[in-house]
């Protein structure tokens, strides 16, 4: 039972440093005509150093002249993009690849599977139970019904152990706050229970069925909500059939702003286990309550803060957990209660080569997932930690799942790889055999593509891996049109995975290429740790050492070179691109944090310090200034081609970064390369958008580059007519 706590681990930044390279334009080159910007004579003291920031004005995203600005920005990349004539064949193969079933991982709760299935172009993946694996499915809640656009999304659920309720989370336009919501599972009727003002919170049924324990933040007003900073996270209980503000406060920490909670019933029912974070800090305090005794306390049981502690399962009072505690790449410990004192810890799993991301407990066996150079490897042991066998898996690629209760003899993973769409696996823990359960068939024949791992070494000598995808038979001449991606922060891991836009992007000629940067989880906390704060320029040199070593070698060049990445890929890709311009042809940097300055005054940025570090600190302001994208872009510098990418609901990484950045870079551009900024509407971060939506912006990213690096991309003449458009609703 792997803790699910709320993470905090918000996908943002990664940063970067040095200067720009101004380079020379060519004869004759002219930027584009830019809509007028306003600048305002705004300055601000950073320890001493001022620092003007000109555009402060479009952080209001509610005002009259903010919204006139991104309707004259939109129709500007609206009137580029349609003069490109590949765009509309990418939109239509886009869809016709998107166009296949695929399913999420089953899992098993109160004498029911549970699993949610998309049709392949419906807006939202859709919600489903069963009695047993031969029964015919049960639509139980489809996402789709809530909103006729698909902009309603199915955030998180939970099902009660009696297997009586579901408590479901939404999310509208993308926002990251939740409402949360029951519907009796036998009668698929909602019941009159509605909880709002939830984010990065867990939902954990008593044992009993009779409520459940969240987390939220107190109601802000419609001003504040969708920028207003995210402090003072609660931890309350509900009882079904009440209204919410008779709801219990269980724990809360008043002295403590930044504290969020996450909480788990252990399947005995006796405890309830409380993961304390502190922004993205992968560190986490656990707290216990008995609730088998009437009005006992909320207690510590692990407060160090000093290390990741991911709870597993509980025998009695023995709690086995993941730690990084004394281990880089992680272990198994086995805690009690009774005697937390870590000289009475004892360990089960060893710390080894590989980084263990993951454990629990079926069939009274530990299931163990480790990254072996960004690559899945799973491992079975008994509960005294002597190793059993390793779970035979299709190829190098990614799996994920195992979940199940300690009594199971039965789990399911998924399987995917960059050329793998996600398969559905059944496994038998007694005999050690996977079998297929589910296996989506996608329109592109798989043989004709390979993947190679390759190793570079960055600046400072560090050996850092990358993945290269592309047709067979490429030619090493530099011609290749190729997209680097990259992260590199927060933990977080980057492993082969399965995308139609992807594999579009290779069928159409290009090379895709996914860099495993310092900052990310890939080689266990000592890597985290290499990419954050004073050492954050080494994510950066290793992006770019990545480029460097694609142009020496031939896979491509600087002239058909493209860089992308995702919010903290977007700040990845908007300092790579002002700290070597001349390395790139083009850049897509996508919810970017862009102002390094001021992130941690919107939302939830504060808790990104923990990676980032903050302009409150001297030290760390003069690391942040000199890498910020916003803060490096130089008057005069003929930068890539560029296309920015938000949404106006994004409240993870407010649009105003982008806004700002798009701004600067307009106004600093000297060559012929565009400048553009796409506002997504009715969009957030990413999570939950609509497939129609996804569709709409992965064929303008590609557009873009196809006329930057002038692609010919040959698509299949299918594509001359695209499938229907997705579905509001959804069916069986």
């Amino acid at each position: 039972m792997a803790f699910r706590r709320a993470s905090l681990v918000l996908s943002l930044l990664a940063a970067f440093g040095g200067q720009a390279l101004a380079l020379p334009c060519a004869p004759g080159a002219s930027p584009m005509a830019y809509p007028s910007t306003q600048k305002v004579d705004q300055r601000d003291d950073y320890h001493g150093t001022t620092i003007a920031d000109p555009y402060r004005w479009l952080e209001d995203a509610n005002s009259a002249e903010t919204k006139a600005w991104v309707t004259q920005q939109n129709k500007l990349t609206q009137d580029y993009l349609a003069q490109i004539p590949e765009r509309a064949a990418i939109r239509a193969r886009l869809t016709q690849l998107w166009n296949f079933e695929r399913f999420s991982v089953p899992f098993k709760e109160g004498g029911r599977y549970f699993y949610s299935r998309n049709d392949g172009l419906q807006n939202q993946s859709v919600l489903y139970t069963m009695k047993t694996l031969k029964d015919e499915p049960r639509l139980l809640l489809d996402p789709n019904k809530l909103a006729a656009d698909g902009t309603v999304a199915l955030a998180g659920l939970a099902i009660s152990p009696n297997g009586k309720y579901l408590a479901y989370s939404t999310a509208a336009s993308g926002s990251d706050w939740n409402e949360i919501k029951v519907r009796h599972i036998d009668s698929g009727k909602d019941t009159t229970d509605h909880i709002k003002w939830v984010k990065f919170s867990s939902t954990a049924w008593a044992h009993d069925g009779s409520g459940f324990y969240y987390s939220r933040y107190d109601e802000p007003t419609e001003a504040t909500k969708l920028a207003g900073v995210n402090y003072f996270q609660k931890l309350y209980f509900h009882k079904l059939g009440t209204s919410q503000d008779k709801d219990v406060l269980v724990y809360d920490r008043p002295d403590q702003k930044e504290w969020g909670f996450g909480a788990e019933v252990t399947d005995d029912g006796r405890w309830l286990v409380i993961s304390s974070s502190q922004g993205t800090d992968p560190k986490n305090r656990v707290f216990v309550k008995d609730l088998t005794k009437k009005g006992s306390k909320v207690v510590g049981l692990l407060e160090a803060f000093d290390a990741s502690y991911s709870f597993i399962d509980n025998i009695g009072s023995v709690f086995y957990f993941v730690t990084d505690k004394d281990a880089p790449k992680s272990r198994i410990v086995a805690i009690d209660v009774n005697q937390p004192d870590p000289s009475q810890w004892r360990e089960i799993v060893a710390e080894g080569e590989a980084t263990l991301k993951g454990a629990n407990i079926v069939n009274q066996q530990l299931v163990a997932e480790y990254l072996t150079d960004a690559r899945s490897v799973v491992k079975v042991f008994d509960l005294q930690g002597k190793a059993l066998h390793d779970v035979a898996l299709p190829g190098i690629g990614s799996a994920g799942g195992f979940g199940g209760k300690r009594d199971d003899t039965e789990t399911f993973y998924s399987y995917t790889s960059f050329t793998t769409p996600t398969t559905i696996y059944r496994y038998d823990l007694k005999t050690g055999r996977s079998s297929v359960y589910r296996q989506p068939k996608v329109d592109f024949d798989p043989s004709a593509y390979e993947t190679r791992q390759q190793f570079f070494t960055s600046k400072d000598g560090t050996r850092v891996p990358m993945f290269i995808v592309s047709k067979k038979g490429l030619k090493l001449d530099g011609s290749n049109p190729t997209y680097l991606y990259g992260y590199g922060g927060f933990n977080a891991s980057m492993t082969p995975g399965f995308s139609v836009a992807n594999l579009a992007w290779v069928e159409m000629g290009g090379v895709y290429v996914m860099a495993n940067l310092r900052g990310g989880g890939e080689y266990g906390e000592a890597w985290h740790q290499a990419g954050t704060k004073l050492q954050k320029q080494n994510v950066f040199d290793d992006f770019i050492a990545a480029a460097e070593w694609l142009i020496a070698n031939k896979v491509t060049s600087p002239e058909k070179l493209s860089i992308g990445g995702g919010s903290n890929g977007g700040l990845l890709v908007g300092a790579a691109m002002t700290q070597r311009p001349d390395l790139y042809a083009a850049a897509l940097p996508a919810v970017g944090v862009m102002d390094m300055l001021r992130f941690h005054k919107f939302t939830i940025g504060w808790a990104w310090t923990s990676d980032y570090g903050s302009s409150d600190n001297p030290e760390e302001f003069k690391a942040l200034v000199k890498y910020s994208p916003l803060h490096n872009l130089k008057p005069g510098t003929c930068y890539p081609a560029t296309m920015v990418t938000t949404a106006d609901h994004d409240d993870r990484v407010v649009p105003a970064h982008s806004f700002k950045f798009a701004a600067t870079a307009q106004a600093a551009q000297a060559g012929p390369a565009p400048i553009l900024i796409r506002i997504d509407t009715k969009a957030g971060h990413g999570a939950g958008k609509p497939t129609s939506k996804q569709i709409e912006e992965v064929a303008d990213k590609w557009g873009f580059l196809a006329r930057t690096l002038n692609m010919k991309p040959a698509l299949p003449a299918a594509t001359a007519q695209a499938p229907a458009a997705p579905a509001a609703g959804g069916t069986q």
